[in-house]
């Protein structure tokens, strides 16, 4: 993981200097156990060493990821923790049915699941997510896309370390570019094939 930061911090450092300063030093021993102890996951190593080196990035205007921010440990648990009650409360069902996503093949079809960590945010509830209970066809730790106003979920990588790989290569491949006005790496316009 050290490696894929290595090359992240250097695509910044040559097209986008000012987001270098805002990444966290990395994640405590303790941190990691409250964000496991909290969610009853086990994180898998590549999360651990990845977060051991930067605990997400500070400044929330900023987007690490796609225009997104790439959240601290502790916005991590705030985060599940919001989901997490709203499930509990029932915000998830109308008349009396739980709410179904459309998900790819791989992912249960539910509105959210509280085995699915977020470690992206946009600001509005939509989430990169690792997903730890996968269905038929997924790969347990996998990462989807989570929206609120969207029953679309999509697998994005099969495990969090090529999750980081893909992403660190297409920003080194120029599929992404900073966008200063807005402080934050964005897919380049000409790689948005669905849009």
């Amino acid at each position: 993981m050290q490696e894929y930061w290595t090359r992240w911090e250097l695509w910044m450092r040559n097209h986008a200097p000012k987001m270098v300063g805002i990444l966290n030093p990395g994640a405590s021993y303790n941190d990691m156990q409250d964000l496991e102890t909290l969610t009853g996951l086990q994180m898998p190593d590549s999360f651990r060493i990845f977060y051991a080196i930067h605990n997400g990035q500070g400044t929330s205007r900023a987007g690490l990821v796609n225009g997104d921010k790439l959240l601290s440990i502790a916005e991590i648990i705030d985060k599940w923790s919001g989901w997490k009650e709203l499930l509990d409360n029932g915000a998830f069902t109308h008349n009396g049915e739980l709410l179904r996503s459309e998900p790819d093949t791989g992912i249960r079809p539910e509105w959210w699941n509280p085995k699915w960590l977020p470690f992206t945010s946009d600001g509005l509830g939509n989430h990169l997510c690792l997903d730890f209970d996968p269905a038929s066809g997924g790969h347990y730790g996998q990462i989807i896309t989570m929206w609120h106003d969207d029953a679309h979920r999509e697998v994005i990588a099969t495990s969090f370390e090529d999750w980081v790989n893909n992403y660190v290569t297409s920003l080194e491949n120029g599929e992404y570019v900073y966008q200063k006005k807005w402080g934050i790496i964005r897919k380049d316009s000409r790689y948005n094939f669905k849009d």
